[in-house]
Parts: C-alpha cells; structure tokens; sequence
C-alpha cells in the first residue's frame, strides 16, 4: 500500500511529465504546477482573466478531491509571465479569501511559459481528518 494519495479527476490535467498534478500524504496536500486550461476543452484561454480564474477554480478541485476546501490552504505560489498581471489575481483572491485575516501566505514570481500561458499554481494545504 502507498503512502500517497494521487489526486486526479474532476477537470483536473493529466501531466505528460512522470508525476500527478498533486498529491496527498496523510492530510497534507502538495501540488505541482496548476495552469489556466479550460476544465472542459483543456484548452488554455487567451484571456488572462479567464486563465486566472481557472486556475483558482482548479485549485479549488484539487482540494475538494483531497477532501478539504480552500479553508486549508496554508500556501500558494503563484508564477506569472508578467508581475504586473498581480492586480488580476488580487481580484480572485480577494472573492476567495474576504476575509484578511484568514488567508493563506501568497508568493508571486514571473515564470516562463510556452504559447499564450500566463498562470500556474502551486499549494500546500493541511486538510481536517473527517
């Protein structure tokens, strides 16, 4: 029996490379990079609002297949193409995290992405035992 818990399903990608989008050992939740494809299509779109909020909305799966919410975030790293696209993270993040003083840590850092990508995603979460 593994120890890990592969968390796959609900729109979540597939990656190409040998290791699973995220990843649960005991309650911890670690992911790898999550982008801003379309749950539906898997395409990724060209807007960069639409980007961001997929990848958030993915974010929020990750969590509910591990078996927790965004309640359990403790911290997320955000890479973006441009820094200067942090306002339009700071609108999602603000909807998903009203209250200031209960949000998770938040890094932002440029990254280099291939085609029109703008956004990944990586979390660690401590999810309550049921």
């Amino acid at each position: 029996m593994t120890r890990r818990t592969i968390i796959e399903g609900g729109g979540l990608p597939v990656h190409k490379q040998p290791f699973p989008t995220a990843v649960k050992l005991g309650n911890v939740v670690c992911s790898s990079a999550i982008g801003g494809h379309d749950p539906v299509t898997g395409k990724v779109p060209d807007s960069p609002e639409e980007q961001i909020r997929n990848a958030f909305s993915h974010v929020e799966t990750v969590l509910r297949v591990a078996g927790g919410s965004l309640s359990d975030l403790a911290k997320v790293t955000v890479y973006l193409r441009d820094r200067g696209m942090r306002d339009l993270v700071n609108q999602v993040w603000i909807k998903l995290f009203p209250n200031e003083r209960d949000r998770p840590v938040r890094h932002t850092v440029e990254g280099e992405f291939t085609g029109n990508r703008i956004i990944q995603i990586e979390i660690l979460a401590v999810v309550q035992d049921s």
